[in-house]
Parts: C-alpha cells; structure tokens; sequence
C-alpha cells in the first residue's frame, strides 16, 4: 500500500450541510432556525455562561484567595538527585534538562536539600536551600549562583 493509495472508510466522511438551498434540501427557508426569535438572527444565541436572566453560576460561587500575577516558579532539584554526575562535573542548567532531571527551567532553577550528596560537584543554579548549600559543600563542592 502506498500513500496515494489510502482511501477513507465507508461513511468516514460526510458532506457539508447546504444551508438556506431550497426546499428539496430540507434545510430551506429558515436554514433548520425556526421561524424569528434569538437564535435565528446572524449572531444571535447567549454568551457564554448566561442563564436567562438568571445569576450565573460564576457570579453566585464566592470568590477566594489571591493571584500573585508576579510570582516566580523555579524547577526544583534536590540534592540526592545530583549524585548521578561523575567526581567534578560542573552541573549547570543545560546540562540538567539534558538528563532529564528538570523538564523545564521554567524563572530558574532552585537546587534543595533533600537527602544525600556524596560527589564534589560545582553547582550552578539560580537559587539554593540553606541546607542544600550545606550538603554540597559538606561532599566537598562548590555552588554559583547565576
């Protein structure tokens, strides 16, 4: 079989509905819109979310909490995850995502303390924990920040 050979399913494909051609059609006159009225106006029909009149639901449900429209998200590694690197590698931010430990840099990368490190790395991170600070120092490390 080759690509120009491919052929729809039986019924897989319908033809479009020819609105407002005729009586034959049965989809004539009114085009399937009933006789006047709202929805058969061109644009006509609610917006989203109105009830008729109705407080919409959006508007009865209380409303809670706060957006910080600026807050910074930081891709998370914690310490124990950094043993994976060989005795004095430099762990930068591309060199995270190439692994596979961070997905996305997202504002930066924050490296936290959690668990063991037991190689002497060079860190380069955009933030660091306390303890993370630390442990990487304790396994005879360094830490940059970018």
């Amino acid at each position: 079989m080759k690509l120009h050979e491919l052929k729809y399913t039986e019924g897989a494909r319908r033809d479009k509905k020819r609105i407002g051609r005729g009586p034959g059609s049965g989809n004539g006159k009114t085009s399937g819109k009933g006789n006047k009225g709202q929805n058969a106006r061109s644009g006509g029909g609610v917006r989203l979310g109105f009830e008729g009149g109705q407080t919409p639901l959006f508007r009865r449900i209380p409303k809670r909490g706060f957006t910080n429209f600026s807050r910074k998200e930081y891709a998370i590694v914690n310490v124990a995850a950094l043993n994976k690197f060989e005795k004095g590698t430099e762990v930068t931010p591309e060199l995270l995502i190439e692994t596979g430990l961070v997905g996305k840099e997202l504002n930066g990368i924050k490296i936290l303390g959690e668990g063991e490190l037991n190689v002497a790395l060079t860190v380069k991170a955009h933030k660091f924990s306390k303890s993370a600070v630390e442990s990487i120092e304790k396994a005879g490390g360094k830490i940059e920040v970018i």
